[in-house]
This record gives C-alpha cells, structure tokens and sequence, in this order.
C-alpha cells in the first residue's frame, strides 16, 4: 500500500501557475469541442447546483464513450517492475472506463513518459501521448496527442468528469471549488488535459505527491494500490513496457 505522504507543497503563485499549465495541459489541442468557457483554474460550481447526468442529452458524444461500472484494476509494467492501479468506476465512471478501454487496446504498451516533474518538489509523472510509440517521434512535441479512434479517424476526447463528495453524480465539463471523492493524494492517477474542460484523451499522470490544489480541477480516476516505489523512479523518457487489466474486465460496459 501507499505511505501517505504529509508534507504541503507551497508553491509560489506563479511556479504553481507554471506547473498547471506546462506540466499537465496537453499541447496542441485543437477547437471544436464542446466545453464550458471555465478555465481549469477557477471556481465554476458548488454542490448547491443541480448535478449534471451523465446523458446524451446533456453531453455531446457520451452514449459512444465506454463506461467502468464498477471497480477494476490495471498492472503497468515500468523498466521490469509492477505498478498495480485500481480504477474507480463508480465515482469516475467515463473517465476510468476510458483508461480501461485504451488498455485493453494495447495504447499504452510501448509509450513514453514524456514529462517528470520532481524539482523543486515532487510534482507528476506524465505519459499517454499515443504518439511516442513512434521511435523517430520527436521527444519535443510529445505531449501534443491522444487517441484516434479507428471508427471515426478523429481523437476520442472525453469530457471532464469530477465527483463532489457525498454527490450522487459527477459533475461534466465543470471544474468544482467543492471537495472532490477522488483526490489528489499521492499514487494518484489523473487525466491531463489542455485548458478546454472537456479535452482529455489518453494522457494520464501520476500525482507524486499530495498535490491538493488541483483538486476539482482536474479528473482523479483510481489510485496506485501497489508499486509506488516504481513509481517514484520513473524518469522522463522512460517506456511503459505493458498495461493488462488484470480484475474488473467485466465492469467495462463498451458503447453499442
């Protein structure tokens, strides 16, 4: 299991600023996507609102985006060593669904963490960009994609999905100033994104440390249960060698 991990990061304003915006955000997205005219760092909704439903009708594209009902569990494979991730489905269903989906594609086998963050405190370790199983791919614009989805040759975009607690559902395409279910703690696993809400693909970070001010800003889907020490060591450039879902399969629910 995790130690947790007591100290507070106490970022100056602007190196906090730096750090949101150059070490999660993905470079290079495009328009187009539906989204709320929130930026990933202000306030946009408390639990006194109405909680948005997970619907075709209210978000665009989600009948089509696969779903994790339930609990699952994912072991990446990083320079010989496990790192054993439990993916939450039922406080991040979208979100964890997708993760599982792009695992079970074989996405992540062979794609590069292109961004580690350690100085001037422990901060993130980011992969996921499809386009580093590419060899040749230029280091410097890793970060830039996300997964194309064969059926319809456009990059599969998910919308922004946080959990206040004690809520019934998630909140779409919204970042909250409310406590999130699933936060920021260290071993936890995340979604990146640009700063349009609903922009994540399949880049994923890991959270080094405890790292609170980025709770409902940005979308915790599960948590490193196993292997954090793995973690711990992962430097830029480093490959994930495998990801295989090893429990929880059948808690994947794919689109008809």
């Amino acid at each position: 299991m995790i130690q947790s991990l007591t100290m507070q990061l106490k970022f100056p304003q602007f190196f906090v600023a730096w750090l949101i915006i150059f070490a999660l955000t993905l470079g290079g997205c495009t328009s187009g996507i539906e989204s709320s005219n929130t930026s990933p760092t202000s306030a946009a909704t408390t639990s006194t609102q109405t909680v948005s439903k997970p619907t075709s009708e209210s978000i665009p594209g989600m009948k089509d985006l696969p779903r994790l009902e339930g609990k699952a569990t994912v072991v990446m494979t990083v320079n010989g060593a496990p790192i054993t991730i439990e993916l939450d489905g039922i406080n991040a269903p979208i979100t964890a669904g997708n993760f599982v989906d792009l695992v079970q594609k074989g996405v992540y086998d062979g794609l590069v963490f292109h961004r580690v963050v350690r100085d001037p405190q422990p901060f993130v370790a980011q992969g996921g960009d499809p386009q580093g199983k590419d060899p040749k791919f230029p280091a410097t614009r890793l970060g830039t994609g996300g997964y194309i989805d064969p059926k319809t040759g456009t990059e599969r975009r998910i919308p922004l999905e946080i959990k206040p607690k004690g809520a019934n559902e998630p909140i779409y395409s919204k970042t909250i100033t409310d406590k999130p279910e699933l936060q920021h703690k260290q071993g936890a696993i995340a979604m990146a994104r640009s700063q349009m809400p609903d922009s994540a693909s399949s880049q994923f970070y890991f959270a080094l440390a405890d790292l609170s001010f980025l709770d409902g800003n940005y979308a915790v889907f599960g948590n490193v249960t196993e292997g954090f020490d793995v973690v711990n060591n992962i430097k830029q450039g480093d490959r994930i060698e495998s990801a295989k879902v090893t429990q929880g399969a059948e808690n994947l629910k794919s689109p008809e």
